[in-house]
């Protein structure tokens, strides 16, 4: 499951008539409702490819001037990330000593470990 918060913008004399092609729309929840033309609404999808087209679905709404995305969560992508940093290699070793700095050389792997 994905959930995702979006902000979307619409002139203020238009207000009225985008928040009623939001909530006809049906992919969002309205959370809040801004005298100013700002309307904040969480979308839900079972992934972000679903989250997307209803964003778009948000974008293209007659009145709309823009609808972005704020902040987005997925379970499954973060658990994939989890599972990916198990399996990666550990530390090198030489990040683990007690090296001054300025003897290092950096040839942009740190798997290389050249001092």
């Amino acid at each position: 499951m994905t959930l995702s918060s979006c902000v979307i913008r619409c002139n203020p004399r238009d207000l009225e008539d985008v928040k009623k092609r939001v909530e006809e729309a049906n992919v969002c929840d309205i959370h809040i409702v801004d005298e100013s033309g700002y309307i904040v609404v969480t979308i839900e999808g079972e992934n972000t490819a679903q989250e997307i087209d209803k964003l778009k679905t948000l974008q293209f709404l007659d009145g709309v001037l823009s609808a972005d995305l704020i902040y987005s969560y997925s379970e499954e992508e973060l658990e994939a990330l989890r599972e990916d940093l198990e399996v990666q290699e550990p530390v090198p070793e030489i990040l683990e000593k007690d090296v001054p700095a300025e003897q290092i050389v950096y040839h942009g792997d740190l798997k290389k470990k050249y001092i």
